[in-house]
């Protein structure tokens, strides 16, 4: 069951062999639409008024930046990149990769200005405010007290012993166990996704936190191994396990947050919410 293409992804540098520019250049980034996909699981709100059915962001967690100051000595820093749900467009991600590695010998003023510049190009492409936040490195890692790896909160599903026979999305797997009200956090290792272009499987632990009637857990990890050879973006898979849930158990309350492994210095860390929750920018083991 494989996922058409559509033209804007065709055109972009996804699975095709590029050259690393190490000057800087804003052209290399490029923006990918999120409405075609979300108007494939339902979500198309009538005006942007309307809403979304949920909150959220896409962050990005970057490890491999670095550039020159003035003198022409090499500078390094880790980055976070908060993209708002509500944008017009998510970013492809080897194009933001050939985008920060064309800093490499690009001289820059201050860090000050280097956030000035990330800012700028990251909404522009966005096409809505992105927050950037820079680490600086020193002789120590001045970010490990911020970056230290943390285990995921709730009970793993991962021990169950389940049979599995859906390796697409299959949202009949999901339903509630009893009627009986609970708050409950429940996470796996077990989700994989594959980019839609290339093919190459996306790894990723998945939180999911819930209020409501008690969901079925063996239903909910088969739901999860269900994307297994699943086509789409990150962003993408989480909106459509955030929807799924919702309709299928009605929960009062939800959170899916999807840490995936890193891949050329950047992770992506999708939540959806149906309210606002304080999000911690937690590392996991495998990332």
């Amino acid at each position: 069951m494989g996922n058409s293409i559509s033209p804007e992804i065709e055109q972009s540098l996804l699975g095709k062999s590029t050259e690393y520019s190490d000057q800087y250049n804003a052209g290399l980034l490029y923006p990918i639409s999120r409405q075609p996909k979300r108007d494939d699981i339902g979500i198309n709100p009538p005006t942007k008024e309307a809403g979304l059915p949920f909150f959220g962001q896409d962050i990005w967690n970057a490890f491999e930046l670095s550039w020159l100051n003035l003198k022409g000595k090499p500078q390094v820093a880790m980055a976070v990149f908060r993209i708002p749900v509500d944008s017009d467009n998510i970013i492809e991600s080897k194009s933001f990769k050939l985008y920060l590695n064309s800093f490499n010998q690009t001289k820059i003023e201050s860090q000050q200005q280097l956030q000035h510049i990330l800012v700028r190009d990251l909404s522009a492409t966005a096409g809505a405010p992105v927050d950037v936040t820079l680490q600086a490195l020193g002789g120590v890692l001045d970010g490990a007290a911020t970056m230290q790896i943390t285990e995921p909160k709730g009970r793993c599903l991962d021990g169950l012993d389940i049979e599995v026979k859906h390796y697409h999305p299959e949202p009949a797997l999901l339903k509630n166990q009893n009627d009986l009200i609970i708050k409950e956090t429940l996470y796996s290792h077990l989700l994989r996704s594959n980019c839609p272009v290339t093919g190459q499987p996306d790894w990723a632990t998945v939180e999911i936190n819930y209020t409501g009637k008690r969901i079925d857990k063996a239903g909910l990890l088969a739901y999860i191994v269900s994307f297994r050879l699943h086509n789409d973006f990150h962003e993408q898979c989480v909106e459509r396990m955030f929807l799924d849930i919702s309709q299928r158990c009605q929960p009062e309350e939800l959170t899916i947050i999807a840490r995936y492994t890193r891949r050329g210095g950047l992770d992506i860390n999708p939540w959806r919410s149906s309210h606002r929750p304080s999000f911690e920018n937690r590392r996991f083991v495998r990332q």
